[in-house]
């Protein structure tokens, strides 16, 4: 733990393999170094993957026991990006049911009154650059304003990573013209990654927001969204640009 912010800084994402961590150090510290890990994970912006024996009762029964479905919950409310299943459903005698239970478990924590509340309060303060900046306050505009989505336009991922670790109540749309890039966002909290060409100016990005918006159902016609990109465009880390746009009857970006 004492090279945890030098690893985080060298790191694309982390995985907290509770098994691995429970060879090298004291089982009953594992918790705490789950927390702490998953927490500078967070206030990096860095993806963070919970895993080992999360339903490993699953691989012989086809329900879990109370514990682990607990287990699984915590990892979701200390603001894990992904939870992963192992032998469950590589090995086990319950594949799909392991990973619809790992599913339900997640959407029922994220509906908890409490879910919310608890995002906030680990919410970290953003770092002085217009990009942060940006990402933070699209979070309280969508919110605010009760958006339907909120889309990112990213080539590296950096302004969609940023966004996500504001952990929105509003949905997350990352276009990225980046195949690779869209791929490695994929394990993002509440990303939805959809891979399009380049916008070729202003009003292309934002009517080709809007118009995804719509096709991939978080919008509909008379609907708001708040976009966020970099101008000029094709420029990577030049996050700068923050716009909300209506969704007219065509689909398009409307008055």
């Amino acid at each position: 733990m004492t090279r945890l912010a030098e690893i985080m800084e060298l790191s694309d994402a982390v995985m907290v393999a509770r098994g691995d961590l429970g060879v090298e150090m004291p089982l009953e510290a594992v918790p705490g170094i789950q927390k702490q890990i998953t927490r500078a994970a967070r206030r990096a912006g860095k993806p963070v993957v919970v895993a080992t024996q999360m339903l490993e009762s699953m691989i012989s029964a086809p329900v879990p026991t109370r514990a682990e479905v607990s287990d699984v919950a915590t990892a979701i409310f200390e603001g894990a990006d992904a939870i992963m299943l192992s032998a469950e459903s590589a090995a086990g005698q319950y594949p799909a049911e392991a990973v619809a239970m790992m599913d339900s478990i997640a959407q029922r924590v994220e509906r908890d009154p409490n879910f919310g509340g608890i995002m906030m309060a680990q919410r970290s303060e953003p770092e002085p650059t217009a990009a942060d900046a940006i990402s933070a306050g699209a979070r309280q505009i969508g919110e605010t304003l009760k958006l339907s989505a909120i889309v990112t336009w990213t080539s590296s991922g950096a302004t969609a990573l940023r966004t996500a670790r504001e952990r929105s109540l509003v949905p997350i749309v990352a276009l990225s013209p980046v195949v690779e890039t869209a791929r490695r966002l994929s394990i993002v909290w509440g990303l939805h990654c959809v891979v399009t060409e380049d916008a070729q100016d202003l009003d292309d990005m934002v009517n080709r927001a809007c118009r995804i918006a719509t096709s991939e159902e978080f919008s509909r016609p008379g609907d708001r969204i708040i976009i966020i990109a970099g101008v000029p465009l094709r420029t990577s880390g030049s996050t700068n640009m923050l716009r909300i746009a209506y969704i007219g009857s065509d689909g398009l970006s409307g008055i």
